[in-house]
């Protein structure tokens, strides 16, 4: 190269990239070429300026065993390693690291006794059904956003609804909640789309029934079970359960209430339907991947008196005693199944109540706890 040849042409010559002899032209620079350092250089990082030295790291692992023979507190972490160092600095000049420091040369030679976090892979969609989580049919979820307010002081409440395996959603802004205005967006939809297998709500009196008379059995349950729909009700306080409902309460108010300034419920209707359209359509393939549903039955007619049948199921947690409560009683599970999940189901028909064990991390272990008879009410509905 210098004596006058290109740099390409060396390249062409020696069959090595121009890339590396540009490289070493600039390593050698303008240097006598029997004094030029023809090493190869590291190609990782330098070690940093700041990070302690090996004498530093051995007083840190010395010491640390020390404590954990020797001392009278019996505390050997990073905070009680720095706390005996710093005792010792005034006869010493060296500076004391940070919590964090000997933390990290603790983890870096493998001398911590902390046990990591063990993350196991999710449930199936629907795992305390069966048949959900194996795909067979169809849970629709709905529940509540409340308290919404208006420009003019008014209030929005939205029913929302998705389903478990097809993400097919629907939502009904209104002015007030209750069982009847529940019932009519059941209808509505079912009657559109079809009826799922099962139902999944939250313990609101809306869906459930009065809170204050045990046995209670509201207008919502009674609709489902007329068209043998089985309605599931989610443990309170309980996170999981009704993750699907609530990320599409969270995406509903994100991508229509938040978006836009609504003068009125009308306007609100109106965004809801377009936002819900387009929603279903870019679900389209997953929703007719989705189990089939039952067609809605033509000659079908809600009545509220007609005696109870079919199923109910309700999700909880059973105190410390074993006991789990369901429709304002309390029935035993298993004394030594406590503080656990587990599924009751109630057959109206058989009259019966069976306490099933749940687990997540085994979705197929669902023991019978205990067995105990159950009374159908008995008296008319109050409509």
């Amino acid at each position: 190269m210098r004596k006058g040849q290109s740099l390409l042409s060396l390249s062409r010559k020696f069959g090595v990239p121009l890339s590396t002899i540009q490289y070493w032209v600039a390593r050698a620079g303008k240097a006598r070429l029997d004094r030029v350092d023809w090493d190869d250089q590291p190609t990782r990082n330098r070690p940093p300026i700041n990070r302690c030295t090996e004498d530093v790291e051995e007083l840190i692992l010395r010491t640390r065993k020390e404590l954990r023979e020797v001392s009278d507190l019996g505390e050997f972490g990073a905070a009680a390693i720095q706390r005996h160092l710093q005792s010792q600095a005034a006869t010493t000049t060296q500076a004391v690291p940070s919590i964090r420091t000997i933390g990290r040369i603790l983890a870096r030679n493998g001398v911590l006794d902390a046990r990591h976090r063990i993350r196991r892979p999710p449930p199936p969609r629907g795992w305390f059904i069966h048949e959900l989580s194996q795909q067979r049919c169809e849970l629709d979820s709905f529940d509540f956003i409340e308290d919404l307010k208006l420009k003019d002081s008014h209030f929005v409440q939205v029913l929302t609804g998705i389903s478990l395996h097809g993400g097919l959603c629907v939502a009904f802004p209104t002015e007030s909640i209750s069982a009847k205005f529940v019932v009519e967006c059941l209808l509505e939809h079912w009657r559109e789309v079809g009826l799922p297998k099962y139902v999944k709500f939250d313990n609101g009196t809306e869906f459930q029934g009065s809170h204050a008379h045990p046995m209670s059995i509201g207008r919502v349950i009674r609709t489902c079970l007329s068209l043998g729909v089985t309605p599931i009700f989610a443990p309170p306080r309980e996170s999981g359960f009704q993750a699907e409902i609530e990320h599409f309460n969270g995406l509903w108010q994100a991508k229509v209430w938040q978006r836009f300034r609504f003068q009125n419920l009308d306007e609100v209707k109106l965004q809801s339907v377009r936002f819900i359209t387009a929603k279903r359509t870019r679900q389209a393939c997953r929703i007719e991947a989705a189990p089939p549903r039952r067609a809605f039955p033509k000659d079908w007619k809600l009545n509220l008196q007609e005696p109870l049948k079919g199923q109910l199921i309700y999700l909880r947690r059973t105190n410390g005693e074993g006991e789990v409560n369901a429709l304002g009683k309390t029935y035993l599970g298993d004394s030594n199944w406590v503080n656990r999940l587990v599924k009751v189901t109630i057959d109206l028909t058989g009259k019966r109540l069976r306490i099933y064990r749940l687990r997540r991390r085994d979705p197929n272990d669902q023991k019978l706890l205990n067995s105990h008879r159950f009374e159908t009410p008995q008296k008319p509905f109050n409509e």
